[in-house]
């Protein structure tokens, strides 16, 4: 896509909000300017029910005087627009507290090399086409099964964007990508009531989804092997997370070691550094420069370049998540995690889904988790949950409406194996993961 917006290239939008902070006084200031744009479009039960196009644009500015800082935005990148978000932010700064470990990030670790790492895919799709592939892949769930008889709409959407972040290092940053999907959700009825399901796919190219048809059907299947679900009896079981939900087993990691957690003591896993908290089979660790993958970037929110680097090796943790404000807080160096890790990676091992099953015997496998009970200060995790009941390395029936429970501390020292059905629609790469015991409420 263009990278201009008001006939104006980002690049110069960021320089102009540059050189006003330095006119205006600021010792330091760092902007992010953006422009996005897109489609998509939502059927429902043959109809369509919502088109929706965007086209947004954005500048942010943050200025330092000395140890204080303040920001300010605008959608108008017209010169005058941005002088004044400017002046904006330099009035707020004159009256903000010093705070020492405020500041741009270190100039020496600013990027100085710019992959291409294949993020940007245009696609043509008209909303025409669109709403047919929408239709098609909703056509294709109803056409499975005859229970199949509702639906909460296919959507197809398509977006690309353009950023430039600068700062007065004299670093500057360009980048252009591309998210295409196509999801679908089915309803089905049966004596317990409506059950639902899903699939979906995402890529930055679009000749790498799904086809419309194969996502219809498996949101279908879905949702029929959820019917005549039973409940499960309380007890202690052991747990095989699907692939597409355990990557937020490894976001609640993220969320502990994260720097804000760790300077503020607010987290199971503070002073654990150089400790075994997993098996030592396990290795997760960043993979920033993967190609077309959703979470490569070449640097981060504050310009630092990023690395490919071991979080957890041997089961032992390696390194926190920083950016430059918490590292300086923590009196480390950033790990370049300004706005979130990189192709978050956790190695998988030989077996595949099936496998899991018959080495797990008789247990639970997990599909959907609901609820907000996780705390990253104790560890204590408690969901609401469904999925299905496994005896003899086989699934036997649905179940839902039960609890799961334990410590993310043993959880993440449980867990036996990670498979290789590796789940890549996200910003976390990981197989099912089968944990050795948790607590199931009925």
């Amino acid at each position: 896509m263009s990278t201009t917006m008001n006939n104006m290239p980002l690049e110069q939008a960021a320089e102009i909000a540059l050189q006003e902070a330095t006119r205006q006084g600021a010792s330091a200031a760092e902007v992010g300017v953006s422009h996005s744009a897109g489609l998509s479009v939502t059927v429902r039960q043959g109809d369509v029910e919502t088109l929706e196009h965007n086209n947004d644009k954005g500048l942010a500015i943050t200025v330092y005087y000395g140890q204080t800082k303040a920001s300010a935005s605008t959608t108008d990148l017209r010169p005058e627009s941005i002088a004044d978000a400017v002046k904006a932010a330099s009035g707020i700064a004159k009256h903000t507290e010093a705070d020492e470990f405020s500041g741009l990030a270190d100039a020496s670790l600013m990027a100085t090399t710019f992959p291409d790492l294949s993020l940007y895919h245009p696609w043509d799709v008209s909303a025409e086409h669109a709403i047919e592939i929408a239709m098609e892949c909703e056509q294709a769930g109803f056409d499975v099964d005859s229970k199949i008889n509702n639906s909460e709409g296919a959507t197809v959407s398509s977006h690309q964007g353009g950023r430039v972040y600068a700062n007065t290092h004299g670093f500057v940053g360009s980048s252009t990508s591309t998210r295409h999907s196509l999801s679908c959700t089915l309803i089905a009825d049966d004596d317990r009531g409506m059950q639902r399901d899903y699939w979906y796919d995402i890529a930055r190219d679009a000749a790498d989804l799904d086809s419309a048809v194969l996502i219809g059907q498996r949101a279908a299947k879905n949702t029929l092997r959820r019917l005549n679900a039973r409940t499960v009896p309380t007890g202690t079981y052991p747990v095989i997370f699907a692939a597409d939900i355990a990557p937020s087993l490894f976001g609640k990691l993220i969320s502990a070691i994260r720097g804000g957690a760790l300077y503020r003591k607010s987290t199971f896993l503070l002073d654990h550094l150089g400790k075994q908290i997993f098996p030592d089979f396990i290795h997760i660790h960043e993979q920033p420069n993967l190609l077309k993958a959703l979470g490569s970037a070449a640097y981060d929110g504050e310009g630092v370049a990023t690395q490919t680097r071991s979080i957890v090796q041997e089961g032992v943790l390696q390194g926190y998540v920083l950016d430059s404000y918490s590292a300086r807080k923590l009196k480390m160096t950033t790990t370049a995690n300004s706005g979130g890790v990189h192709n978050l990676t956790i190695d998988s091992g030989d077996l595949d889904f099936a496998n899991l099953l018959q080495q797990m015997g008789t247990g639970i496998v997990v599909t959907e988790t609901m609820g907000m009970g996780v705390n990253i200060v104790t560890g204590d995790y408690s969901q609401g949950a469904a999925g299905f009941w496994v005896e003899n390395g086989e699934i036997q029936y649905p179940i839902d409406e039960f609890t799961i429970a334990s410590n993310l501390k043993e959880m993440f020292m449980g867990i036996q194996a990670v498979g290789n059905d590796v789940e890549k629609r996200g910003n976390t790469r990981t197989g099912s993961v089968w944990i050795d015991q948790m607590k199931v409420a009925g």
